[in-house]
């Protein structure tokens, strides 16, 4: 099995160049797509669904919130088909602008009681746009850093623009957090939840400037000198990665689905359920952020030493076997166990899974395919695991309390440690190769 990849590789100054781009960019995308999360979980359900009662409100505000998730399969196979057809580079910047302008125009839209029913409209709409730009950019922005790395760091590499999650879930909690201590309860939810939503104009200006200097990747140029396509790559997928695509979905559940439980649905629970201030969970989200930042790129250069899968197992089984301890830890109402439990949830469970994620996928498909499969495997997998979960989760509360949510993390992890033992072992395999399809 060959260790090196055929493609032309880059010097370091580059491949520096193109992960920093890359980890800068996906900060922006997720910034902009975890702040609506936040905001679902504290905010929308007042401004946009005032004339229900509490628990329909968040239900309400957090079906919203699953919209942006419907719409990234949409537009991973949309972005994924020109980023195969015509390069990674492109396609990343246009995603950028369109959830960059998503989100500022969320942070200028009227509330319900300014015009009624066409405010929680026009947030859908948004959010859907949301869902496209982040569907589109994450295939594009692992590959460039995956593509561009030498073979014995694409688990290190790939993990860059993975750290764009805790770096966008630690700006987007500050920016909040902030928000909601410097101003009164009235100031905040008057005009002050806007101006996290505004600032991402700023932001996205930066992430262009950074994205527009770096280079094609060299695994996409090389392909291209050797063939054109002729099928378009979704059907290439269908037929030939089947089973790769659904092995990949399976390998999402735990790491997406216990995310958005560990970082937005806790914010709900705290408020609602525990009636604790909402700083305490939002420290909590923050200092896992910031661990996840190390944490991350340490489970990716762990995946180069002993490969994707036992590294991603493991992250799997700690998130089962500690499903129920999570929420034994938040009902003693301890500030100090609560942020343990979510750092130990996040950094040790989905961050172990999450690190290796982007060279695993990467690794799952031919170079003609490679940005429509990995997007399809981890879009489609979004709707069903990460976008539904805090809705799951809130009924699953209402009827049997957090031992239901517990045993619903239970089920994920499951699906994922079944998923993962399915799938080959990716890490010593060359991206110039044709993928080993996972043992029947």
């Amino acid at each position: 099995m060959a260790t090196a990849d055929a493609a032309p590789t880059q010097d370091q100054d580059t491949i520096r160049r193109v992960i920093w781009a890359s980890f800068i960019g996906t900060t922006i995308e997720w910034y902009d797509f975890i702040l609506y999360g936040t905001s679902a979980a504290l905010v929308f359900s007042r401004l946009f669904f005032p004339n229900v009662d509490s628990f329909t409100g968040t239900l309400s505000a957090f079906g919203t919130f699953a919209v942006g998730f419907i719409a990234r399969p949409v537009g991973g196979l949309v972005f994924g088909h020109f980023g195969d057809r015509l390069g990674r580079k492109s396609m990343l910047v246009i995603s950028l602008l369109i959830m960059g302008v998503a989100t500022f125009i969320i942070g200028l839209l009227p509330t319900y009681h300014s015009i009624g029913i066409l405010a929680p409209i026009l947030l859908v709409s948004m959010r859907f746009a949301q869902g496209l730009g982040v569907g589109g950019e994450w295939g594009g922005a692992v590959l460039m850093a995956v593509e561009h790395s030498a073979g014995k760091k694409r688990g290190f590499h790939g993990s860059w623009p993975q750290m764009g999650v805790p770096a966008g879930l630690l700006l987007s909690t500050v920016a909040f957090s902030a928000c909601s201590s410097a101003f009164t309860e009235e100031q905040f939810f008057s005009w002050g939840w806007r101006l996290p939503f505004l600032a991402s104009i700023a932001l996205i200006g930066v992430g262009l400037f950074i994205r527009l200097r770096i280079l094609e990747t060299p695994a996409f140029l090389h392909q291209n000198m050797e063939a054109r396509q002729v099928q378009p790559p979704i059907a290439t997928v269908l037929r030939s990665y089947r089973r790769n695509v659904l092995v990949g979905m399976g390998m999402r559940f735990a790491e997406n689905g216990t995310f958005y439980i560990l970082t937005v649905f806790v914010l709900s629970y705290g408020e609602s359920q525990l009636r604790l201030p909402r700083s305490t969970m939002l420290t909590g989200v923050i200092l896992a952020s910031l661990f996840g930042l190390f944490a991350t790129p340490a489970f990716g250069a762990l995946s180069d030493r002993i490969g994707r899968r036992p590294v991603y197992l493991g992250g799997a089984l700690f998130t089962v076997a500690f499903a129920f301890p999570f929420f034994w830890l938040l009902d003693t109402r301890s500030p100090l166990l609560i942020w343990l439990a979510i750092v130990l949830g996040v950094n040790l469970g989905h961050d172990a899974m999450y690190g290796p994620q982007a060279a695993f996928f990467s690794e799952l498909f031919g170079t003609h395919v490679r940005y429509t499969g990995a997007s399809l495997s981890y879009q489609l997998s979004s709707v069903f695991a990460g976008g539904l979960a805090p809705l799951i989760a809130t009924g699953l509360l209402a009827r049997f309390g957090s031992a239901g949510v517990a045993a619903y993390v239970v089920v994920m992890g499951m699906i994922t440690v079944v998923s993962t033992l399915l799938a080959s072992e990716t890490f010593q395999t060359s991206l110039a190769e044709e993928p080993t399809r996972p043992a029947p």
